[in-house]
């Protein structure tokens, strides 16, 4: 899009945002990550110990997908290094970070990566380099990066683990709920419906009839379903499912549309739908 600097790596989104932070302390947090921890831990840290830098690691099965953080022998920070084709640490860099202003000259000195980025990873090694202190914190509880539908998922199924039940909505007769089942203002769960928990329902979202949502499903706001079944899928805002079948382990984007002529409930059927996506099964 015209105006709009070429993405060309995570140091470049700090070096074409300094005039906004205005060279003050900040946190960098991808958005595809998600700690139940949250980033507070973090920035408790930096403040603390009046840190050039705070990164967070946490240990991972397939380090070559992440930068990671190597140690000494006697557990001080050495080095870290982006994506290596052989690792030899399994602590990653998670994508949380807390930046004093010393960062900005750090993205200034480095130079493109094999992979043609500019990395962070690079720009954290510079600020080692130049003496500057940096801590790592070891991430408390779960982590996931849910750059894939299937760690997208498993993210939401944790969060459903810890949610509390609430009923804001209207079950009509012969509509029931079982387990933490949350559902939001001005939704109505028609007759024939059962939900079973943990589930998680928004506003203005219509459930029923005919039709079962079962565990670890999120479901945005203004939702429609009809006549289907649900389980272990994530539904977003607007969507529209009336299809007569049972759908698992799924994606649903905005206001995607799943229909059917045929309303009977075969096995099961994975969906990854984008945002608007027509569907007729």
């Amino acid at each position: 899009m015209a105006g709009r600097p070429d993405p060309k790596g995570l140091a470049h989104a700090i070096v074409i945002s300094q005039d906004f932070l205005n060279d003050e302390p900040f946190t960098m947090y991808l958005g595809d990550n998600l700690l139940k921890q949250g980033a507070k831990p973090l920035i408790d840290l930096f403040e603390k110990n009046q840190d050039d830098c705070v990164v967070a690691v946490a240990k991972v099965k397939e380090p070559s997908r992440y930068g990671i953080a190597i140690f000494d022998e006697k557990g001080k920070i050495k080095r870290f290094m982006e994506k290596p084709k052989q690792p030899v640490s399994d602590l990653a860099l998670i994508g949380v970070y807390v930046f004093n202003n010393r960062v900005f000259d750090a993205v200034k000195r480095i130079k493109p990566s094999w992979r043609g980025e500019l990395e962070i990873t690079d720009a954290v090694q510079v600020l080692l380099e130049n003496g500057a202190k940096v801590e790592v914190q070891t991430v408390q509880g779960w982590w996931k990066d849910t750059g894939r539908p299937e760690d997208l998922l498993e993210a939401n199924q944790l969060v459903l683990q810890e949610l509390q039940p609430l009923n804001e909505g209207l079950l009509e007769e012969n509509a029931s709920t079982t387990g933490a089942v949350r559902i939001g203002r001005d939704t109505i769960v028609r007759s024939r419906t059962e939900i079973r928990g943990p589930v998680a329902i928004g506003q203005r979202c219509e459930i029923g009839p005919n039709s079962y949502i079962g565990p670890h499903t999120s479901i945005g706001n203004d939702v429609i379903i009809r006549n289907s079944e649900v389980e272990n899928s994530i539904v977003m805002d607007g969507a529209h499912i009336d299809c007569g079948k049972r759908i698992v382990d799924s994606l649903i984007g905005s206001k995607a549309n799943i229909t059917s002529s045929e309303k009977n409930l075969p096995r099961g059927m994975k969906l990854i739908l984008g945002d608007l996506t027509y569907v007729s099964v």
